[in-house]
């Protein structure tokens, strides 16, 4: 499987665009995606579920009216998940039959103002999917161009090699930071090195900036000598991490503010130092490596 390279290696990630953050209007994200696209964050991440199913939508009827070209951008969404909230659902549950993957990804498609779509992620795992239903659907899409490429969020080694008989996955969107290190260790990354998957770490920055536990003190303490050594601040030093690692890591940022989506565009320049980079591990981890 060859391993893409047109994906923005930082991702802006819409999540809060909509009502379940910024509640942006609709100029507001115009000029949102042309600030993205001017430092170089051409990816766009989306899920059906963001905004209760509403901020796909609201991010199409913008990109509809941004004079931006569709082969300038790329756009990610994510499907499987159903909710009670945007949904005549009694309770939370995944869905993956083939049919249900198809009409997701024709909604996404229709809400997104576009006629396919880069990566179409299987948002979480379910205890019930059936890979060769699954893989009956995403090659249908594949098939008839709706979609570019097929990939998983979420999804532990073993489930994407179960997914994989019947289908290539060629990426594996996972919670990864400093502070949360668990796809180095669990296999996830070990995985997409060894077949050439795609690598995207939702939620970056971590606990950082939301709690004041040990662990984030731990790395302040560490952080002092390296914001003056890489003139960087601390949510770029924290990105640069993540982008040390040989899996090739595409952060997937959530921030809507434009300085900061600028700062963490520039981070792609910094290489920290291998003693660096372990400095930062250990302050993560608590102790020092074995």
């Amino acid at each position: 499987m060859e391993q893409t390279t047109k994906f923005s290696r930082i991702i802006s990630g819409a999540m809060t665009w909509g009502s379940w953050g910024k509640k942006l209007s609709k100029n507001e994200m115009i000029g949102l995606m042309h600030h993205s696209i001017d430092c170089g964050l051409t990816t766009f991440d989306h899920a059906d579920i963001y905004g209760s199913y509403s901020t796909e939508r609201d991010f199409g009827t913008a990109f509809r009216d941004s004079g931006i070209k569709r082969e300038d951008i790329q756009l990610i969404t994510k499907c499987g998940i159903q909710l009670t909230r945007g949904r005549n659902n009694k309770i939370n549950h995944y869905q993956y039959d083939k049919d249900y993957i198809i009409w997701s990804a024709e909604e996404s498609l229709k809400k997104l103002n576009t006629d396919y779509l880069d990566f179409f992620l299987m948002h979480r795992p379910s205890p019930l999917m059936q890979p060769e239903e699954m893989a009956e659907a995403a090659q249908h899409l594949l098939q008839s161009g709706k979609i570019k490429q097929f990939g998983v969020s979420n999804f532990t080694p073993s489930q994407v090699a179960m997914l994989e008989k019947a289908i290539p996955v060629e990426g594996n969107q996972v919670e990864f930071s400093l502070t949360h290190r668990d796809p180095m260790y669990d296999g996830a990354f070990d995985d997409c090195i060894a077949n050439k998957r795609m690598a995207m770490a939702w939620s970056p920055l971590g606990s950082f900036f939301r709690e004041t536990e040990d662990q984030v003190e731990r790395i302040k303490e560490a952080m002092v000598p390296l914001l003056d050594k890489y003139d960087a601040d601390e949510s770029q030093l924290l990105l640069a991490w993540i982008l040390k690692h040989p899996a090739h890591v595409h952060p997937v940022i959530g921030t809507t503010n434009k300085k900061r989506i600028k700062l963490a565009a520039e981070a792609i320049k910094l290489e920290l130092e291998l003693q660096d980079w372990f400095t930062l591990l250990v302050a993560g981890q608590g102790h020092d490596v074995p």
